[in-house]
């Protein structure tokens, strides 16, 4: 099984890369998508509620990430403080499910005849230490303009923003330039699709 992870700063273009992966035959695993799974899980639901009070669940009694994104994304000393422990909430059980799905697929590779080749989709994949585990990194780029662009199009905050952009620099170290490959999505989708796709022709061999 080949594992391909997906690095870049919040608005790079990852999910695009991802996107293109996946029309291509890799099985992608989306981090963001997991922890949303992950805040419906009772447990998890109230261990937000003791921390962060009622306040963060909505109409429907499930977690509202904005409520919660709200409270842990900012420039005060117990915002940080928030963050750090809604991540010790969510991300071993992020972690569990990542794990287990790898192995469902290294399983199900060895029942087939060609390899399979898995995309890591994880907003601070470097910072988490998933790169140790990944045989390619595909380094996803894209101008300041364009991805502050990216950005203003999520309208969040100010402060929120600017948080998100901290919680990437914390921890941040380049990833190993042997298996590192970078991919530019600025701008042009074709461009970003060929040049993807003479990436999969590469690790695939399809």
């Amino acid at each position: 099984m080949i594992v391909v992870g997906l690095v870049g700063r919040i608005g790079a273009g990852k999910s695009t890369v991802a996107q293109l992966l996946a029309a291509r035959g890799a099985t992608v695993v989306d981090a963001d998508r997991i922890a949303h799974e992950v805040l419906d899980d009772p447990q998890v639901v109230r261990d937000v509620v003791a921390r962060f009070g009622p306040g963060v669940l909505d109409g429907a009694g499930r977690v509202s990430r904005a409520a919660v994104a709200a409270r842990v994304f900012g420039p005060r000393p117990d915002q940080a403080a928030d963050l750090r422990v809604l991540e010790a909430i969510v991300h071993p059980l992020v972690r569990a499910r990542i794990e287990a799905l790898l192995a469902a697929e290294r399983a199900a590779e060895a029942r087939s005849s060609s390899p399979r080749v898995v995309v890591l989709d994880v907003p601070l994949l470097v910072q988490a230490g998933w790169d140790d585990i990944c045989d390619r990194l595909l380094h996803v780029e894209c101008t300041e303009e364009v991805r502050q662009a990216r950005l203003d199009s999520r309208g969040w905050p100010a402060a929120q923003r600017e948080a998100r952009e901290r919680a990437w620099d914390r921890g941040y170290r380049p990833p190993a330039p042997e298996k590192t490959v970078r991919v530019d999505a600025s701008g042009d989708p074709a461009y970003t699709a060929f040049h993807v796709g003479r990436i999969w022709e590469e690790i695939s061999g399809r």
